[in-house]
């Protein structure tokens, strides 16, 4: 869709918005379309294309006749949009409402859903229903990015479209390629699920997102019916959780303090002594632990004990074993295939995003009208920052904005936009004050972010989370029935105390004691720190502190702390947190390594998670990307954990390190 079919969009809609009787066909073309070339046939498809854009917009063209006239007959025939057409209904919020809806829509910051729920909360200002509100101090959660596989499945699931992808079966171990009808995504037991009906089977069938292996493809020549009344969270509750097993693991002396703490609390460590399934014929070499460590997932375990690559070695059971080597096998397998050219765009930005369209300016424009009846005088970068665009995109939206209006009228048919020393004023807005309802995604992102918010007490206590939620439902009508395809995951944390003595000591301003294991460096440590702030990624809870010891900014995992007590001392004022979220979970320094990677198509989401400051695209839908590392030791673990989907390319040495890593590992299994 060019730019001027986008103001051609937009003049359509005004006209049809501020016609009380409908405009025929004959006037559309001459007054909007200014068409005098084309045919009757060609101008008649170009119509109805623009009717179904508007129409995916929400607004729905309404057809008027005379009595007794034929709707056939595009002479006769009347064209109009309703006033009230699509337009979201007032939703008016108490300050204690707000401060849910807030948290429910910062939750998909990070994730797939984010730009749909800050569209959303821009409807709501839009629409004067938001009032101030604040923050409660350490309660600030945020649901995990799951990938680049979970966007394309959350794309294709509202446009009802089949995917396709390869998966790990868990039944049989085997790789195949399922065609599938996605109805729902949730999450359960820590993972994401796929809820769909498979065609190959011909039954509705759960695929855990992280048993794929391949990107996504979307059939967008494809088609589906979307099941009606569908909701994946009763869906995922007839799910049973796996059972607990216990797999016997061979240690090297001294390492992964963390497993054996696990091992421990089974009661079950002693010194290897048997031979392990994996080299049957030598029995293991002195200094080497045999742990027996519950578990309920082999692909879960596998990930983590392929990072700790030649460290450890499963013994049992199979399933295990060969979990762990595929995933070492897909690390050596990459890391051996030809090497990209290196190279990025002179202007690449740090953090990607999706290329904009000319829908996107469009969608945009609908919401900005409204935003500017009811922030009349912001400043022009306030709101460019609101909608997330920069000062010239805005701008581009203005002009196209105070040259649209009324066909063929007078300067009070047009829209009247001004920004005079930079602040913009709208006082002409030909009846499209109001935003247009939620879509789908936008209510799925808002009422499932309610929803997962029922995990925290404090919130899940109170009548506010209840009443917003009734609230948004009415307002996003049909829409927000749909809103059951999504499922958000547990985000209480696992350890209640600890969450309340940090927030205590935020609230106090006092410093706090911790023994502290740090699995990067396999190692346990004491520190006293002044705790900043409190969030979550999904249910794992993370505390930011200046680290006296480290003396620097540094996050630490509240299951992670051995040891929590406070120290009596007030917080310095050495360092105060960054503004806004979301709290980055590596602070860069200036001494850090600059490391190029290489990520598979299935493995891009690694570049947003890492902070990645350039990226570069490949033609295989990987990407190149440049990822700044304080402590590159645990390089190598990193690229085995995540098996094929990561390569290093420079600093060469790196590279080096991570293969003979791999190679080490894999070597324990006869490979």
């Amino acid at each position: 869709m060019s730019a001027s079919r986008t103001e051609r969009l937009l003049n359509l809609l005004i006209a049809l918005l501020n016609t009380r009787y409908g405009l025929r066909r004959s006037e559309l073309r001459q007054k909007v379309y200014h068409d005098t070339s084309s045919s009757e046939a060609t101008f008649g498809r170009m119509f109805e294309r623009d009717k179904s854009d508007l129409r995916q917009f929400g607004f729905e063209v309404e057809t008027v006749m005379d009595h007794g006239w034929s709707s056939d007959d595009p002479a006769t025939t009347r064209y109009r949009i309703g006033k009230e057409s699509n337009r979201l209904p007032d939703v008016s919020l108490t300050s204690a409402e707000c401060t849910v809806l807030i948290l429910a829509a910062q939750l998909w910051e990070q994730a797939a859903l984010g730009s749909a729920a800050q569209d959303a909360m821009r409807k709501l200002q839009a629409a004067g229903g938001l009032t101030e509100a604040e923050l409660p101090a350490g309660v600030q959660p945020r649901i995990k990015p799951a990938g680049q596989a979970f966007e394309d499945l959350i794309s294709a699931m509202h446009a009802q479209h089949p995917v396709s992808f390869a998966y790990l079966a868990g039944s049989t171990g085997r790789e195949e390629v399922r065609t599938v009808e996605p109805w729902g995504l949730g999450s359960r037991f820590g993972q994401w699920y796929l809820v769909g009906f498979d065609r190959g089977r011909a039954a509705k069938r759960f695929f855990r997102l992280s048993r794929f292996t391949s990107a996504v493809t979307v059939l967008d020549k494809d088609s589906y019916a979307r099941q009606a009344g569908f909701n994946v969270r009763s869906e995922l509750d007839s799910l049973p959780e796996l059972a607990v097993q216990s797999a016997l693991v061979d240690v090297a002396a001294g390492k992964l303090l963390g497993l054996r703490k696990r091992a421990a609390e089974a009661a079950e460590v002693r010194p290897a002594g048997n031979p392990s399934p994996a080299n049957p014929e030598s029995t293991p070499d002195d200094g080497w632990d045999r742990l027996r460590v519950p578990f309920r997932d082999a692909e879960v375990l596998g990930e983590e004990l392929a990072s700790y690559g030649p460290n450890v070695v499963v013994a049992a059971p199979a399933e295990l074993a060969a979990a762990v080597r595929r995933r070492l096998q897909a690390a050596a397998d990459f890391a051996a295939s030809p090497a990209p050219a290196i190279a990025f765009p002179v202007t690449a930005p740090a953090k990607r995003t999706r290329k904009r369209t000319s829908e996107d300016q469009l969608k945009r424009m609908l919401q900005l009208v409204p935003f500017l009846v009811h922030n009349q005088g912001l400043h022009i970068s306030e709101v460019a920052a609101s909608f997330g665009v920069t000062r010239k995109e805005l701008e581009d939206d203005l002009r196209i904005l105070i040259c649209s209006g009324l066909p063929e009228g007078y300067p009070d048919d047009l829209l009247d936009i001004q920004w005079e020393d930079d602040h913009v004023f709208i006082t002409q807005d030909l009846d499209m004050n109001r935003p247009v309802r939620f879509t789908v995604d936008e209510a799925c992102a808002l009422l499932t972010g309610l929803e997962t918010l029922n995990g925290l007490p404090e919130l899940a206590e109170g009548s506010a989370l209840e009443s917003v939620t009734v609230k948004l439902m009415a307002a996003a009508g049909e829409e927000g029935l749909k809103a059951g395809s999504i499922a958000g995951p547990e985000v209480g944390p696992a350890n209640s105390a600890h969450l309340a003595t940090i927030r205590q000591a935020i609230a106090d301003g006092r410093q706090l004691h911790l023994t502290y294991f740090s699995a990067q460096r396999d190692s346990m440590s004491e520190r006293d720190v002044d705790p900043l702030r409190l969030y979550s990624l999904d249910n794992t809870w993370y505390f930011e502190a200046y680290c006296h010891s480290a003396k620097g900014l540094r996050n630490f995992r509240l299951d992670r702390i051995e040891g929590l007590e406070p120290s009596g001392r007030k917080v310095t004022e050495a360092v105060r947190p960054a503004e806004g979220f979301p709290v980055k979970l590596f602070t860069p320094n200036d001494d850090d390594t600059l490391v190029t990677v290489q990520l598979a198509p299935h493995g891009t989401g690694l570049a947003d998670d890492y902070y990645a400051e350039r990226t570069s695209p490949l033609p295989d839908g990987g990407l190149i990307a440049e990822i700044r590392f304080g402590n590159t030791s645990w390089l190598p673990m990193f690229v085995a954990q995540h098996g094929g989907a990561v390569r290093i390319l420079e600093p060469a040495d790196l590279a080096v390190a991570a293969q003979e890593w791999i190679d080490a590992a894999l070597s324990r299994y006869g490979g």
